[in-house]
């Protein structure tokens, strides 16, 4: 907080007639300046708080495996071994020397490597430089990043065809450097170990494959923001990511916070958006599971029983799902609504226990800021995808009751599979999304609170993709990061709306 200007808080003039009996006149001074002292105080106790000081603002994401997070993030790294042909260690005298030509000194000590990487340990001969050179032969074409080394041994520098893949120096940040190999051509390598710690141990991972965030990010272009100079994937240090039930990552925001390490979901794209919003820090609380209906799994407290086409359908702690008419039902280990008791008992225990989950804003508090739901192909059936609205606007009606923010914005994606050719209950479920939370709602109390972002044009076809998985949107990064910044601009548009007068 800036020094406060005097003439803020103006005192009336000092006379000899304003000093406390029994103070000395060689005291006044003194007593200005205590006096002075206690009216800043009081002023600035009276100021705003800082945004030092403020609840740390709280968004809940849940839905199905598509909130989790399927997208991938590269080609998928492997621990290298076989692409590795004629490894040969070579040792030269002293530490590492910056400048030094060891390509015209002799090695002390040399020794063919059986093998190199993979998960058989590598028999390093120790007593100076050490460096490894051989050649490598990739089976299929393609962009690649290379990562040596393990724990002290990724000090170092990895050149392959003569070119400087990988470069990191003790107590510095790693700077990786892709390059193009051909599918059956031996390059040769060299690796540089610069400290006494080496390995055989390293990943390789191919980031050209299309759709992947590698690609996306580093080839397109695109999202530069979750990168950074040295195209190091970048954390966010003033939001952080915690997953319940699933995609339970609990880290600064990045990159793997999704269905695995390789994975993203709408979050890094969101957090990104709110992150730069908010001047006090973010906590993004996913609770989210896949393979989950709202019309079952996640259907709301409140909802009734309901008949259809001669079954009774479950209401809320109901089970099974369904039964006939006039008869019975018999219960199984599941029940209506269950992956929201679930899903929200968890974000419950984590937000009862915020300082002890959050050490490192111990004191502050929270503040639910807002809630996003992405969700709906389990729905795409009949009873329920006619039902989706009426579900969905009691999923609203009740978070917002559930964690006691009855004014908290609430942003939702609609369903995009195949893109605009969506068609039959899939589609209806996406009119339903939008008839919840469009721009014209029909919902009064929700206009203004409730927005839906449409996500068809965010379809990629697989070709370019990861996969062939139309349900998981082919597992295109591109695909994760459009939704994700889509649902962050609502919501920034769902909160500049309620802030203004």
């Amino acid at each position: 907080m800036g020094s406060v200007p005097m003439h803020v808080f103006p005192m009336p003039p000092i006379r000899t007639k304003f000093v406390p009996k029994g103070i000395a006149m060689k005291n006044i001074h003194s007593y200005v300046v205590l006096t002075l002292t206690l009216v800043l105080t009081v002023a600035l106790t009276a100021l705003p708080a800082s945004a030092a000081d403020k609840p740390v603002k709280v968004y809940i994401l849940s839905g199905q495996s598509n909130m989790v997070g399927i997208g991938q993030v590269t080609g998928g790294g492997s621990r290298w071994g076989s692409e590795f042909i004629a490894p040969v260690l070579s040792v030269y005298p002293g530490k590492y020397e910056r400048g030094a030509d060891y390509e015209k000194m002799a090695p002390t000590k040399t020794l063919k490597l059986e093998s190199f990487g993979g998960v058989r340990p590598t028999p390093y001969l120790g007593g100076g430089t050490q460096i490894v050179r051989g050649f490598i032969q990739i089976k299929a074409k393609g962009v690649y990043e290379l990562r040596p080394g393990y724990g002290g041994s990724t000090n170092n520098i990895m050149e392959v065809d003569g070119n400087e893949v990988y470069r990191k120096e003790p107590g510095k940040e790693a700077v990786h450097t892709p390059i193009k190999l051909t599918a059956g051509k031996k390059v040769p390598f060299k690796i540089t170990y610069l400290t006494d710690q080496a390995n055989g141990l390293g990943w390789i991972a191919r980031i050209d494959i299309p759709g992947t965030l590698a690609t996306v990010v580093k080839q397109d272009g695109k999202f530069s923001y979750v990168v950074d100079k040295n195209g190091n994937w970048v954390e966010r240090k003033d939001v952080w990511y915690k997953g319940v039930v699933t995609a339970g990552a609990s880290k600064w925001l990045s990159v793997g916070c999704g269905a695995g390490n390789n994975n993203i979901g709408p979050e890094l794209g969101f957090g990104h958006i709110v992150g730069d919003f908010h001047d006090e820090p973010v906590l993004i609380l996913k609770a989210s599971q896949g393979n989950r209906s709202l019309g079952w799994d996640y259907l709301p407290p409140g909802s009734q029983q309901f008949e259809h086409e001669g079954f009774v359908y479950a209401g809320y702690k109901d089970s099974p799902s369904r039964w006939e008419k006039g008869s019975k039902p018999k219960p199984i280990n599941w029940y209506a609504g269950k992956q929201y008791d679930d899903c929200f008992s968890a974000a419950h225990k984590v937000l009862n226990n915020f300082d002890k989950e959050f050490p490192h804003w111990k004191g502050r508090g929270y503040e639910i800021a807002g809630f996003v739901w992405w969700q709906g192909h389990k729905d795409g059936g009949e009873p329920h995808a006619s039902r989706y609205e009426q579900n969905l606007v009691r999923l609203v009606r009740t978070l917002r009751k559930e964690f006691d923010a009855p004014k908290a914005p609430f942003a939702i994606a609609t369903i995009g599979f195949g893109g605009w050719k969506m068609a039959g209950p899939h589609k209806t479920v996406a009119e339903a999304q939008l008839a919840v939370g469009g721009d014209k709602s029909e919902y009064p109390e929700f206009r203004g609170n409730v927005l839906t972002v449409e996500t068809r044009d965010f379809w990629r076809e697989p070709e370019l993709s990861p996969r062939n998985q139309g349900f998981h949107y082919n597992q295109n990064a591109e695909t994760y990061m459009l939704v994700g910044e889509a649902l962050g601009k609502g919501m920034l548009k769902l909160l500049k709306a309620r802030n203004t007068p």
